[in-house]
């Protein structure tokens, strides 16, 4: 499968039988780095890294993935460039895609990271916009794929605020793959209604099921999966806080819903987590609100059924798939 020189924007741009080649090699990347045997395919290029949004995990796992690549990476963080202040983002891409053979972009609306790769003349890779965030999904899916063996007509029950990158993200990808995605939240949390019906028409294609439930109990029923993020995404300001903390609470992943799921069910979580009061905001919350945990109780996170470990260190393998199918 030939992906030279294409960008990784969205995975809507992408067949099922690529993103499947994308896990594949991400499977044998992560075999050839447990066993020690070099894969420096790419030695010699040079990346950059644009974040407009900080992050641990996407940062770290691109810089890695770079380097075992045999890459130079080069990270600007927020205050590190001059795109979108003193320089249009369309002369950025085109500076930068002159002295890069490849360049990645977490921030905010999807339309940057389109216009980076519209310009730059190089791959063009989607670390997170407010929209996506497909190299999250493909760590996902590789981690579902190993606990599991496959995707197709797995369950899989995203809980709480469906409306953003995660939620989107998800449905497209399990409307990609085959499997049963499941929103479970208040109506008004849902994925916008175009993309939905974009999903539903992959969906015919690909038998894969669609739901949006309100009620917890009926929506995990036999997941293979529960799905949760964080309730306030990146840039909101804290005010929402009282009211997403109101009409999300009853969506919090719980041992009853992992035990309600079956014991074939696994816990999910793109990370950081709200799961304790060991952090700033935790702290902040349990004052204010009165709630030790928040989107899942630690009893959860803590437990054997938890797989948001395997996910994190899967963020490396893939992302390193994307680069090196695409440079």
């Amino acid at each position: 499968m030939d992906l030279k020189g294409r960008s990784f924007l969205k995975l809507l741009d992408f067949t099922p039988a690529e993103i499947a080649y994308l896990l594949d090699l991400a499977a044998d990347f992560k075999a050839k780095k447990k066993a020690g045997i070099p894969h420096k395919l790419h030695e010699g290029k040079n990346i950059a890294l644009l974040f407009a949004k900080d992050s641990t995990r996407t940062r770290c796992a691109f810089e890695v993935a770079g380097h075992d690549l045999g890459m130079n990476v080069t990270y600007l963080g927020p205050s590190g460039s001059q795109m979108g202040k003193k320089e249009s983002i369309a002369d950025t891409a085109r500076v930068l895609g002159r002295m890069y053979d490849g360049i990645e972009y977490r921030g905010f609306g999807q339309e940057l990271v389109e216009d980076l790769a519209k310009y730059a003349g190089v791959p063009v890779w989607n670390g997170l916009t407010n929209e996506f965030h497909p190299t999250q999904i493909l760590a996902d899916f590789l981690t579902i794929r190993e606990h599991f063996g496959s995707l197709q007509g797995k369950k899989l029950v995203y809980m709480g605020d469906a409306r953003y990158n995660m939620g989107d993200s998800l449905m497209v990808g399990c409307a990609k793959m085959g499997m049963h995605f499941v929103a479970c939240a208040p109506a008004e949390y849902y994925p916008n209604e175009a993309l939905i019906a974009q999903c539903r028409e992959i969906a015919k294609e690909t038998g894969a099921v669609l739901e949006f439930l309100a009620d917890p109990i009926a929506a995990t029923k036999g997941a293979h999966v529960i799905y949760t993020d964080v309730w306030v995404s990146m840039g909101e300001p804290d005010s929402v806080w009282n009211y997403r903390i109101k009409d999300l609470l009853p969506y919090r992943v719980t041992m009853e819903l992992m035990e309600n799921a079956g014991p074939q069910c696994r816990f999910m979580h793109c990370l950081p987590a709200f799961h304790d009061l060991n952090t700033a905001i935790g702290k902040e919350i349990h004052e204010k609100f009165g709630i030790d945990c928040m989107e899942v109780t630690d009893e959860v996170f803590e437990s054997d059924r938890s797989i948001v470990f395997d996910e994190a260190e899967n963020r490396m393998h893939t992302i390193k798939a994307v680069m090196a199918a695409t440079l």
